[in-house]
């Protein structure tokens, strides 16, 4: 007869895996990939190095889903950002704005999601994360330019290149330290106008 799990176990592994992530985001965002060994998520955590490996098949899976779970929190952020919008173009603003704000609150912690050399399992969720967030946009392209707030354009092209130039032009504020107020705005206008907007 298979062992079953009891829910009072299950509760337990479900916890001690949430602990395991919750600790290697904070390295994440202290010390970029580098910095999210087994051993020091493991330390961090709490608990021996053996039991990281009862939830992650070793570093790889780890950061994988590392970078599922935060990405995942920031796409959630900024639809809901782009939901409040009154309009298309405006939900691509405040996506946009959102998006940028909430990185250049936690810099490190972005600047290893966006663009730190990482292994190719992550390389892999990097891609699945520009294209949802690409489709976020896409989306609301098309529906601003049904109703004429937008010119007609290929949406999906058009957010792709809006999500690789957002990126590239976070890099260098991720990584000098310039504050949000010198960055936001001038990201916004060049959104807009790009999509010929504004």
């Amino acid at each position: 007869m298979a062992y079953r799990r009891t829910p009072a176990v299950q509760a337990r592994l479900d916890d001690r895996r949430e602990t395991v992530l919750r600790a290697a985001t904070a390295l994440l965002a202290e010390r970029g990939y580098a910095g999210c060994s087994v051993s020091a998520v493991a330390e961090r955590a709490g608990i021996a190095t053996g039991s990281v490996y009862q939830h992650f098949t070793g570093k790889s899976d780890l950061a994988v889903t590392l970078f599922r779970t935060v990405c995942g929190r920031e796409i959630t952020a900024v639809t809901e950002a782009a939901e409040r919008a009154a309009d298309p173009l405006d939900g691509i603003a405040a996506l946009v704005a959102t998006f940028a704000a909430r990185a250049l609150q936690s810099p490190r912690l972005a600047y290893a999601l966006l663009a730190e050399p990482a292994d190719q399992d992550v390389e892999a969720e990097r891609l699945v994360f520009r294209r949802a967030f690409r489709d976020l946009i896409a989306g609301r392209i098309e529906q601003a330019a049904a109703l004429g707030q937008l010119p007609p354009q290929n949406a999906e092209l058009t957010a792709a290149a809006i999500v690789g130039a957002i990126g590239e032009a976070l890099v260098g504020p991720l990584t000098d330290g310039r504050p949000p107020e010198t960055v936001l705005p001038d990201l916004v206008t060049f959104t807009l106008r790009a999509l010929g907007g504004h």
